[in-house]
């Protein structure tokens, strides 16, 4: 075999993963079609550190969220890699939305999910005096990092550990040969490359579900759905009216978290992102600006402060989910193949938020189901 572990992709998750399993292996390849690391989902994300307060008790999104948080932090501090640890505040209005916070909490508590309070209209004040809310759910260890620096990082440990890096070869095809897997990949030039190895993770975000197609692997549950968020930057000085993610309470099904403010690692403060299913398909990355209107009556009543004049189209991202419309949330998958005949061929398709957050976390997992 010329690699003992080949990961595709080179996002968050594909970094973590190669560079663990670098620990524990000789030999270790990471591929990518693009130019780089992070083009695609973690690039085009909010940059926020979760606390796994919304997801379904022993889902894997729980309790990979509540594990990969510290984990992160403990490396983001140990790598000196910027993050800001400022609390995320969610907010709702009048009884019901009361009672939808109280669920909230309990959610988070029976998760794990430690240090929750219930706040009112003066307690809130207190935190953020340009929100404006009757009621609140304030998480002190949510937070922001800076995916650029993070990833920076997790591709330096994994060159340091040996790791090959193979940038802008996109995998065609996947045949499994005795002893592991045999792959036909193009270069930049269209050059057929053919390698071998033991250990395949597919960690490929919007092309996990194609492939594991390739792979012989054409599971209908496997179908990946894409959902669009836009972003709005926040100029004119108001970025300096809040310090902690603020949020609504979430959309149904978890299809979004509502458009919330970040104030990334620069003190940019940004909107979104809004939640829209692609019917066709298509990766569109453009930000359709007659959307202002949409961010500011989404956000005008808890951020009184924000003017239309004050939004200004940023960038979007898409996010690969298992849940097709009108349907409900769906977990993770990351699986061993083995029992389809494909040892050590590890999916891990539908990762989406907390993807980021759990990444480390998603690492060791990955590492824990090799047999």
């Amino acid at each position: 075999m010329d690699y003992t572990v080949t990961v595709i992709g080179a996002g968050v998750v594909g970094l973590a993963t190669v560079r663990e399993l670098s620990e524990r292996y000789e030999t270790a390849l990471l591929v990518d079609k693009e130019e780089s690391f992070g083009r695609g989902i973690s690039s085009r994300n909010s940059e926020v550190v979760h606390s796994g307060l919304y997801y379904k008790q022993n889902s894997l999104k729980a309790d990979l969220c509540i594990k990969g948080q510290q984990l992160l932090y403990d490396y983001c501090t140990e790598k000196s890699v910027s993050h800001n640890i400022c609390g995320k505040l969610i907010i709702a209005q009048g009884s019901i939305g009361k009672q939808k916070l109280t669920e909230l909490l309990v959610n988070a508590e029976r998760n794990g999910v430690l240090g929750g309070k219930l706040c009112n209209k003066d307690e809130i004040a207190t935190l953020e005096p340009h929100v404006q809310a009757e009621y609140g759910l304030y998480f002190p260890r949510s937070g922001v990092v800076d995916t650029h620096q993070l990833m920076l990082n997790l591709e330096h440990d994994s060159k340091t550990n040996g790791v090959d890096t193979a940038y802008k070869v996109e995998v065609k095809k996947i045949k499994k040969i005795k002893g592991g897997y045999e792959l036909l990949a193009l270069d930049a030039d269209a050059n057929e490359i053919r390698f071998t190895t033991e250990i395949l993770v597919n960690s490929a975000g919007l092309a996990a579900n194609f492939i594991s197609t390739v792979a012989g692997i054409n599971d209908p549950d496997y179908t990946l759905q894409f959902w669009k968020g836009e972003y709005f930057s926040v100029g004119n000085g108001k970025e300096k009216f809040v310090s902690r993610l603020i949020y609504p309470v979430p959309e149904r099904d978890n299809v979004g978290l509502g458009i919330h403010t970040t104030t990334d690692i620069s003190g940019r403060l940004k909107l979104g992102p809004n939640a829209f299913y692609l019917v066709d398909g298509k990766l569109d990355y453009s930000v359709d600006e007659g959307r202002k209107e949409e961010f500011y009556n989404a956000v005008k009543d808890f951020l009184p402060f924000i003017d239309m004049d004050d939004l200004n189209p940023d960038y979007s991202g898409i996010r690969p989910k298992l849940q097709p419309l009108g349907k409900g949330e769906r977990d993770f998958i990351i699986v061993n193949e083995a029992e389809r005949g494909y040892k050590n061929f590890i999916n891990l398709i539908g990762i989406e938020s907390p993807g980021l957050t759990a990444s480390m976390a998603i690492a060791e997992y990955v590492d824990k189901i090799i047999c």
